[in-house]
């Protein structure tokens, strides 16, 4: 098999046309963020909601079917970082976001995939840490919030309240920057460990 017809076969496998089909729903949310009102507001997070919640459909799917691929290992935390920074970039332009913020995101981003470049390079591997977990969690939950952005009347448990989903989602969103800042820090951390151990281990084997 050349490379182009093995190239072909990964594209068209399942887990990775469903991660494309997640990235193709960007343009959808984005246009109804672009024509903003209370309506299209609301259909904007739905559709945002719908290909994060995904996330884990097309992973679910290579592992079981063992449809596990080289372009999937690159096309999915790929979607996932499209997904985020495209709908945080139309945050800002909509005045619902600090430009701050998005640039610590970015940031942490960057840091995130170089480490892991880094260690790959050496074949090297850094475990992903909770905090990551929770930064994803937290940051999800937090752009659909301010996706949301209008009052919408929520029923609770005990009552039914109007909630500002503008003042959630800034919160939420501020929140998940604990988690981020403290893993990028454990990823530095467990690529020094990582790194160090493997030249332990090389010493070792070389005496």
């Amino acid at each position: 098999m050349t490379r182009r017809e093995r190239l072909r076969d990964e594209l068209l496998n399942v887990p990775n046309l469903i991660t494309i089909a997640r990235m193709l729903l960007i343009p959808v949310y984005l246009v109804f963020l672009a024509w903003e009102s209370r309506h299209n507001s609301f259909w904007a997070a739905l559709v945002f909601s719908f290909a994060a919640a995904t996330d884990w459909v097309d992973g679910w799917v290579a592992r079981v079917w063992n449809k596990i691929t080289t372009l999937g290992k690159f096309l999915d935390p790929l979607a996932d970082k499209l997904i985020v920074l495209s709908g945080l970039i139309m945050l800002i332009r909509l005045g619902r976001v600090q430009v701050w913020v998005v640039v610590l995101i970015l940031a942490r981003e960057l840091l995130i995939s170089g480490l892991r470049t880094l260690a790959a390079s050496e074949g090297l591997v850094i475990a992903a840490s909770q905090g990551g977990k929770w930064k994803t969690s937290l940051q999800l939950s937090g752009i659909i919030a301010l996706m949301l952005h209008y009052h919408f009347r929520i029923d609770y448990v005990f009552t039914a309240q109007m909630t500002d989903f503008q003042a959630v989602g800034t919160a939420l969103l501020y929140l998940s920057l604990v988690p981020s800042m403290a893993s990028a820090i454990e990823y530095i951390r467990g690529y020094y460990l990582v790194e160090a151990t493997a030249r332990a281990e090389a010493g070792a084997g070389g005496e």
